[in-house]
């Protein structure tokens, strides 16, 4: 176990490279870099009077800028570097998670990503929760009951609710309860009121609860009804085999056989996803549905990044996903071990 953990250690590390090199890469080759774009924003300042660009200079509006001040800004954002330097310093910096400061906000990555990270862990952590307190139990109801009038009518329901996207079905969500066209009981901006900070500790917790309630269906919807099937299909296959008519045939009862025998078999595909899923609902944000619903998370961060040409904070979301999800995948790998003693990596290596 020790050699599998050690070797895909040590596999992250071209792989986390490669990554970040064909990223890096292709951020040369797209035009309107950070400098090509602060030089076009201070050009359109036309009539605009003297503008500030750095000390002891002063830039007119109605000039433009001249080559020795493009070049200073070159030489403030690195770019008087080859890009193959830059690339290496670049690396040698996260390697210390150095993630540097943002051109676009003017603060450190990090502490931008910090200030974010709130808003996409509460979706990912609500929406992580709903899922698998839902589907588990409803996926073995749907097994045990294959075929039946609550099978057949669960599935038309989860079929619809995983047809319909998460931003679509947001702003049906908006629509009816808030405020749209029906009725007002849902807030749309933030995780909290204005006045939070004011509030007991009940109220907090209440008023966070009421704002999370939209955003959470809208994003939880879609995996709610791929996890339930995965956990039906799982339950239906183990059901199927001998072992269990076996147990049957014993004269063992129907609730014993499920969850002695059939439960410990079907929950491992379910349970082996779980660190994965996990991690990824914590670090991760949506787009679609953090602009629905105004929240400042690490998607629309993201986002606006590469909009604005924000290279620090893209690579650096870059880099830091890449490892996370590199950490899951090795978790959910290891999981299968721990629920199934009969799975053994060091047989595998031998």
């Amino acid at each position: 176990m020790a050699g599998y953990i050690l070797k895909r250690l040590l596999l992250m590390i071209p792989t986390l490279f490669g990554v970040m090199l064909v990223t890096f890469v292709v951020t040369q080759f797209v035009p309107g870099g950070p400098v090509e774009k602060l030089v076009a924003e201070m050009e359109g300042f036309e009539g605009a009077g003297e503008v500030s660009v750095g000390q002891g200079s002063m830039y007119r509006g109605d000039s433009g800028l001249d080559s020795e001040r493009v070049e200073a800004l070159k030489k403030l954002y690195g770019f008087d570097k080859p890009p193959v330097v830059r690339f290496f310093i670049m690396m040698k910096n996260y390697l210390i998670f150095d993630f540097g400061e943002s051109y676009y906000y003017r603060q450190g990555v990090v502490d931008l990503v910090i200030s974010r990270m709130p808003v996409s862990m509460s979706l990912g952590l609500w929406s992580f929760l709903l899922v698998y307190s839902v589907c588990i139990p409803l996926g073995i109801a749907k097994a045990v009951r294959d075929g039946s009038r609550f099978d057949m009518l669960s599935s038309t329901f989860i079929l619809i609710g995983y047809a319909i996207p998460g931003f679509v079905l947001g702003v049906l969500l908006i629509v009816l309860f808030g405020g749209g066209s029906f009725w007002n009981i849902f807030p749309l901006r933030g995780i909290t009121s204005d006045n939070w900070g004011e509030m007991g500790i009940v109220m907090k917790v209440l008023d966070y609860l009421w704002h999370m309630v939209l955003p959470i269906t809208a994003s939880g919807v879609g995996s709610l009804a791929v996890m339930t099937m995965l956990t039906k299909n799982s339950f239906l296959e183990e059901i199927r085999k001998q072992y269990v008519v076996t147990a049957r045939a014993k004269g063992l009862a129907e609730k014993e056989v499920l969850y002695k025998h059939v439960f410990k078999n079907a929950i491992i595909p379910i349970i082996t996803g779980f660190p994965g899923y996990f991690i990824a609902s914590f670090f991760t944000g949506s787009l679609l549905i953090e602009t629905i619903f105004s929240l400042d998370g690490m998607g629309l961060l993201g986002y606006q990044s590469v909009m604005n040409r924000d290279y620090p904070v893209v690579l650096g979301l870059l880099y830091f996903f890449t490892l996370i999800g590199l950490i899951a995948r090795l978790l959910s790998d290891l999981s299968y071990v721990l629920v199934d003693p009969r799975i053994s990596f060091d047989q595998a290596e031998g």
